[in-house]
């Protein structure tokens, strides 16, 4: 992997985990077009490490609230949040993995990411702000980001439509939405470096890793910062168009035997 695709790698994976037109998805078409299909697992870890960077350094003064008091509302939301990504993911682990590497529906995944940004754009914008979260309604969208361990269905395009749905205002769905992330990355990280540390991986260059985690780590922050904003006054649905496009052309490619 030259340093070259690493830096366009990291752009790839920092803009689409925070956008809702899925990271998983987007990575896996980049490898493809680079040749790098056998470096996923190494690279898609330190990836994640450089999202999770983006997410730490925004969300500081969260997190720092959470250190100092553990047994915060905020604290239980998040884990409330986060159970059912768990048990689905440890449940079905093998399962996933298998359709990650395949690749074979993602271009279904980009079509129903698609539909439900559609839908939770056409919701009348709620009222909810941060403080107005109920355990129910973290149970409910951490739900919806357990569907998301499908490879090319958008973690942040079904939280935030979760969110909508429970009333959440936009703005605050979009701050929810990348907070409850950080510990699913958190955790495909753990998952990832369990392979990697027994040998699993692919080896790659130093260089190359570290600008990939670092052009992640950036993008990813621009991201976040940048969609927060974005949803207060506008629609999801060029994102529905963008991905519906996507997924017509990757089910094309793959009709046609391109890959």
């Amino acid at each position: 992997m030259s340093w070259f695709e690493a830096f366009i790698l990291g752009i790839i994976q920092g803009l689409t985990e925070f956008l809702p037109i899925s990271s998983t998805g987007h990575l896996y078409l980049g490898r493809h077009l680079f040749g790098l299909d056998e470096a996923g697992l190494y690279l898609d870890t330190m990836l994640h490490i450089g999202t999770l960077i983006a997410v730490f350094v925004f969300y500081k003064h969260e997190f720092l609230h959470i250190l100092r008091k553990p047994f915060s509302k905020l604290t239980f939301l998040l884990i409330v949040g986060t159970l059912p990504a768990v048990v689905i993911g440890l449940a079905f682990k093998d399962y996933f993995e298998g359709i990650s590497k395949t690749g074979v529906t993602i271009g279904w995944e980009f079509l129903a990411t698609g539909l439900f940004l559609w839908f939770a754009d056409s919701i009348k914008n709620g009222y909810k702000k941060m403080d107005q979260i109920s355990y129910s309604d973290a149970l409910f969208i951490g739900t919806f980001q357990a569907a998301a361990i499908f490879p090319a269905v958008s973690r942040s395009g079904l939280t935030m439509a979760a969110a909508l749905m429970r009333k959440l205002d936009r703005e605050t769905a979009a701050y929810f939405s990348f907070l409850l992330s950080t510990p699913a990355i958190c955790g495909a990280v753990v998952l990832q470096l369990g392979d990697v540390v027994t040998g699993k991986a692919e080896q790659i260059s130093f260089i190359s890793l570290f600008i990939a985690t670092l052009s992640a780590a950036i993008f990813g922050y621009l991201a976040v910062k940048w969609m927060i904003n974005y949803l207060k006054k506008r629609s999801l649905k060029v994102f529905a168009v963008y991905v519906w496009i996507l997924g017509i052309i990757v089910l094309a490619c793959q009709y046609t035997g391109v890959f």
